[in-house]
């Protein structure tokens, strides 16, 4: 689709027509102490080589592999990509085409859509899946917005093991208008600490990430059984999606709205972006839940179809009605997504997910035994937080000499924690990749 700009003289044209002097006379009615009054401080504009130099001076500026051993997942986890996805989801029908409102015109893509939403309700055991939200922080918020909705009431538990990205984002969300948090804190042994959910009253939503930060698994049978008690709605979301290819999912242990990132299932790191936010539900809520959805149908001679059948935002109904004003969904990456879960199957994605398991397990042993601490005992999926030797600090440049990124410090976002790193282990990482960061951490 071109974009052609409006030009002096077409503006010049509709502001004559309403009325106005100038475009500024458009935003009066905002608050003027709302308005920035000067432009903002922007570098000049680059030309098209220009601005191709400066990407990829700023994407040398990464440590990626092949040529870096990165032990860092942490929300955006490092996974092989089948060529087959990528050529797939490359095709120009999929690329090109504009939202899906007309469905006679629009079958493939909102087929697509359908397919995508079939295979993540699946997988996550509940019975509605959105047809995407913009990422894994936005779904989380969304979810809790729904929460405050069907409850009535305006005070969340959020685990304090949710990623703290997030974690701020839900504050964003829920600050200016008035709903409180009460953070959940964790144990010693890695799990969030339940215990302040007894005696607690009028809770929305209890949420819960697991795996969580720290990569282990938390116990979302009891945690829903709590938050129920109470007559709140119990959330569960990840930022590893593929931990669900070999664990229980969020649905047959009681969640209502399970939620995340699906960066794993096919989707470039691409230096922090694009995500895809994955968002099911049980049917009873499926008028609650924010985003489009697409259904399966038939037409007037009864052949299968495929529309779009419920968007709750504000432009397509009433807005007393709209319960958020999410406006698109990913539907790229939810179409990768679709073709890396068709291509690897049921049987396909728990093997990937148990080798996932296997070689984060195998390094936590090989680092015990070269002297490091599992900071927590609880299972964990890919991710595990470890406390390197006390001298680690000086290994810990020599290591990114050699091109090893040896985990993600945890004391930014945890200052009890300094010294404790969190690391990831994908199918990517091969046996002699693992031992060349313990050899490195034991010389």
């Amino acid at each position: 689709m071109r974009f052609l700009p409006h030009t002096d003289e077409d503006i010049a044209s509709m502001l004559d027509l309403v009325g106005l002097s100038g475009l500024e006379d458009l935003f009066a009615m905002i608050p003027e102490d709302c308005r920035r009054p000067s432009d903002l401080s922007l570098p000049q504009p680059l030309t098209e080589w220009e601005l191709q130099d400066l990407m990829m001076e700023s994407s040398g500026l990464m440590a990626v592999r092949p040529e870096y051993k990165v032990f860092i997942g942490a929300g955006s986890y490092e996974h092989f990509i089948p060529a087959s996805v990528t050529h797939l989801a490359g095709r120009s029908e999929f690329v090109t085409p504009y939202t899906p409102y007309q469905p006679e015109m629009s079958q493939g893509t909102l087929q697509a859509i359908y397919e995508y939403q079939t295979l993540v309700a699946r997988l996550l055991g509940l019975e509605v899946a959105n047809a995407s939200l913009y990422d894994g922080a936005s779904a989380l918020a969304e979810a809790i917005l729904m929460a405050v909705r069907i409850t009535g009431r305006k005070k969340v538990a959020l685990s304090s093991l949710v990623h703290p990205l997030y974690r701020e984002v839900v504050q964003t969300y829920l600050k200016p208008v008035g709903h409180s948090v009460l953070e959940l804190p964790y144990l010693e042994n890695g799990l969030t600490d339940l215990s302040k959910l007894e005696g607690a009253e009028n809770l929305a939503a209890v949420a819960l990430q697991s795996p969580n930060f720290f990569g282990c698994i938390e116990n979302l049978q009891t945690a829903g059984e709590l938050a129920h008690q109470g007559g709140a709605l119990f959330i569960t979301c990840f930022t590893e999606p593929m931990a669900y290819g070999l664990l229980k999912n969020p649905g047959c242990q009681g969640a209502d709205i399970a939620c995340g990132e699906g960066q794993s299932f096919g989707i470039p790191e691409s230096y922090g972006g694009p995500g895809l936010g994955i968002f099911t539900t049980k049917m009873k809520y499926v008028r609650n839940m924010p985003g489009r959805l697409v259904g399966r149908t038939s037409d007037a001679e009864g052949r299968q179809g495929f529309v779009l059948t419920l968007a709750t935002r504000e432009q397509h109904i009433r807005r007393e009605k709209a319960t958020s004003n999410i406006c698109t969904n990913s539907s790229l990456c939810a179409l990768t997504a679709a073709i890396y879960l068709a291509s690897a199957g049921g049987a396909g994605l728990r093997e990937l997910a148990e080798l996932n398991h296997d070689k984060a397990e195998y390094l936590k042993r090989e680092l015990k035994k070269a002297g490091c601490v599992i900071s927590f005992e609880s299972p964990t999926f890919n991710e595990f937080v470890v406390k390197y030797p006390d001298n680690f600090e000086a290994a810990h440049d020599g290591l990114l000499r050699k091109k090893i990124v040896p985990g993600l410090s945890l004391a930014p976002y945890f200052p009890e924690l300094k010294g404790h790193y969190l690391l990831c282990v994908t199918e990517t990482k091969s046996k002699t990749d693992m031992d060349a960061l313990v050899g490195e951490v034991a010389s």
